[in-house]
């Protein structure tokens, strides 16, 4: 099945800024995010638009695919090695199914990656914090040390292909008769037998354990970033090195602040009075409250900035700001009083004021008396 154009995938224009590309993949990295969505495809999605967006926030990357699309350039022949008889044994076997180079099965290889989903609170993600989390991982089997054999036994070499892991087959055909090496299958390509199997892991010699690992979780870290854990994941392979530990945060959202980035955005209210004849309010931060004049004559949806009351920059680059967006609040029910002084000050104004107070069957009712 082809690839979504990746444009399509974030609902973008090929047109779209750096900044629609983020804001894109925020939200719908937030609609689509396992831990949130529970539909059978969100896993699907959200790993898609996760592809998408480090290709297209990666300004080479996005260059490269702008040009190519999903199609890599040097596929082909123009993109084959024919130096040496690697690149020619290479193709050969392409057509005859074996003849070329073979991966030593007995050679170290590292552990594969692992991945843990973490869910942090909004001020966690902000201020980071130091915990403990439990992952299930392969471990060498404490009974046979990873060896795979029953204690007080050994591990042997593949009578078959004599510890190589390969036979040859031969096999005639219009060119001749050709060689080819396959993985032997008494061993499945290890070159070992285990007479013998240990009794705990049946001689695979890994068992499943739950492990305990401490993890630094940055401060600044932002919904769908990932931090790699170097060689907690799992062990390697004939001795190679272990994987590594992703760790993808996944932080919940808060009642009263919005986060874009290391900045953060709030709304406070303020009343009629207090926008028009100016105000000094408090107005609650991360980093506890602070005072805001508000000057007069404000009108709503006024902006001010708080200058390094946001996130810290996860690579250690600064601070961001809080930005406090005012609202001016329109009582509902007001006293006679008030309401007199409101008329009071709209005759001094010279604006006339045409009070609507029936309600609107009472509008209905009139104007059927009027006819």
């Amino acid at each position: 099945m082809s690839k979504r154009d990746y444009y399509e995938v974030l609902g973008l224009s090929k047109s779209a800024s750096k900044d629609e590309i983020k804001k894109a993949y925020r939200k719908l990295s937030k609609q689509y995010h396992p831990d949130i969505n529970k539909a059978d495809d969100a896993a699907d999605k959200f790993k898609e638009i996760k592809e998408a967006y480090e290709v297209l926030s990666d300004e080479q990357k996005k260059a490269h695919y702008d040009q190519f699309g999903h199609t890599d350039p040097n596929q082909g022949f123009g993109g084959q090695d024919f130096g040496g008889f690697g690149g020619f044994e290479d193709i050969f076997s392409s057509f005859f199914g074996g003849g070329g180079r073979r991966r030593d099965p007995n050679a170290p290889r590292q552990g594969a990656d692992l991945q843990y989903t973490m869910t942090l609170s909004f001020e966690e993600a902000a201020f980071g914090k130091d915990t403990e989390i439990e992952i299930p991982r392969e471990e060498d089997c404490g009974t046979c040390k990873g060896s795979g054999a029953k204690p007080g036994t050994k591990v042997e070499n593949c009578s078959h292909c004599q510890g190589t892991g390969q036979l040859n087959v031969e096999q005639n055909t219009a060119f001749g008769r050709i060689v080819n090496r396959r993985a032997c299958h008494h061993c499945q390509g290890t070159g070992k037998i285990i007479p013998n199997k240990c009794s705990t892991c049946g001689g695979d010699g890994k068992v499943q354990k739950r492990k305990k690992i401490q993890v630094k979780v940055p401060a600044g870290i932002d919904d769908g970033q990932q931090l790699r854990v170097t060689g907690q994941g799992e062990p390697g392979i004939n001795g190679g090195p272990a994987g590594d530990l992703y760790v993808v945060f996944h932080v919940r959202s808060h009642e009263f602040f919005e986060r874009d980035g290391d900045d953060i955005y709030c709304e406070m209210p303020v009343t009629f009075a207090q926008a028009a004849l100016g105000d000094e309010i408090e107005v609650p931060t991360l980093h506890g409250k602070v005072k805001l004049k508000i000057p007069a004559g404000t009108q709503t949806s006024t902006r001010f900035r708080l200058k390094g009351k946001g996130v810290p920059n996860v690579r250690g680059y600064g601070q961001g700001d809080q930005h406090v967006v005012v609202l001016v609040v329109t009582p509902k029910k007001l006293t006679e009083k008030q309401k007199d002084l409101l008329r009071e000050f709209s005759d001094i104004s010279g604006q006339g004021v045409d009070e609507q107070e029936d309600g609107f069957f009472s509008k209905v009712k009139r104007a059927f008396k009027d006819r």
